[in-house]
């Protein structure tokens, strides 16, 4: 695997389409996004100020800690988090038959806003989850109150080039085709191992709380390998630079030891956009690690509830 597809496992766009109505399941919601069937999940009440959380890519809702979803709720927000198209519960498609651009990734944002009946909400997404929401902030800016962006990079950057994943990660990677996902303890000790690579040093890699984490990422699907088709996807648009034209109020958190998108992208993003804050998490990687969970919320929340 080379340093372009590795890349485009964190990093997409995306722009607006119909979505249409929610039928529930259990705990879940599921929302269609034409004829996707997106999970999603709720933290609060209905009547709080909304927010939606979306993950990077090859992550499911999961990638957004419980403690974090409740904390946010505890403060009066209606939290919202799903499951991105070829993960958990949504819609899957074989490894490599996927045919989807991450527009369409996009499309799924807006048609669980439109199922749960918001006509705008606050928005905060990691890696992927901010590419997306730089481009909902671009094609609807009317329902976007405001965005948060972690460890994430400029839309249609243009500048000089910045700093990419790290070559720890793409050794990882090139065994990426030999894996063997019949083999569950071979792919949890694969996907673990993504986990740390993806750690900061402000607190020692918890192994054990990885792999339960990795093990309720694989309970939750019928095909794991699936999350790897948005290595493939692409945007449909040119958006070179269009990241310079959001209006809406935006808040960049970034680990200052991020090796997947180093922290470069966060000031640049935070530099590049009209009136954009830029928090640095000292010591953390790409990842939303439990020590910090408390300082992430409350930054979010200050920023949220004064927009």
């Amino acid at each position: 695997m080379n340093r372009r597809d590795a890349m485009a496992l964190v990093v997409s766009a995306a722009v607006f389409a119909r979505s249409s109505l929610a039928r529930e399941s259990g705990d879940l919601m599921f929302v269609d996004s034409g004829d996707v069937r997106i999970a999603t999940q709720t933290f609060g009440v209905p009547e709080g100020t909304p927010l939606l959380l979306i993950m990077g890519a090859t992550a499911s809702m999961v990638g957004w800690p419980d403690e974090l979803c409740s904390t946010l709720a505890e403060q009066g927000f209606f939290v919202i988090r799903f499951d991105h198209r070829d993960t958990g519960c949504s819609t899957t498609v074989p490894p490599g038959e996927a045919t989807y651009a991450i527009e369409d990734m996009a499309t799924d944002v807006l048609a669980v806003m439109e199922s749960y009946g918001l006509p705008a909400a606050h928005l905060a997404g990691m890696s992927l989850g901010g590419y997306i929401s730089q481009m909902l902030a671009l094609s609807h800016p009317e329902r976007i109150h405001s965005v948060t962006l972690i460890g994430s990079e400029p839309l249609g950057w243009d500048g000089a080039p910045l700093p990419t994943i790290s070559d720890d990660f793409l050794r990882h990677f090139a065994g990426f085709g030999e894996l063997d996902w019949q083999d569950r303890r071979t792919v949890s000790r694969f996907l673990v191992e993504i986990d740390r690579l993806c750690s900061g040093t402000a607190n020692t890699f918890d192994a054990e709380a990885a792999l339960a984490r990795v093990e309720k990422v694989l309970d939750r699907t019928e095909s794991p390998a699936s999350m790897f088709n948005h290595s493939s996807r692409t945007t449909r648009e040119n958006w070179a630079g269009r990241f310079r034209e959001i209006s809406c109020p935006v808040f960049v958190l970034h680990g200052s030891e991020d090796p997947i998108l180093p922290v470069e992208n966060g000031r640049a993003l935070a530099e590049g956009i009209p009136g954009a804050e830029l928090a640095i998490l000292e010591g953390v990687g790409h990842e939303l690690p439990r020590s910090h969970h408390r300082e992430i919320a409350d930054r979010m929340i200050r920023f949220a509830l004064a927009h």
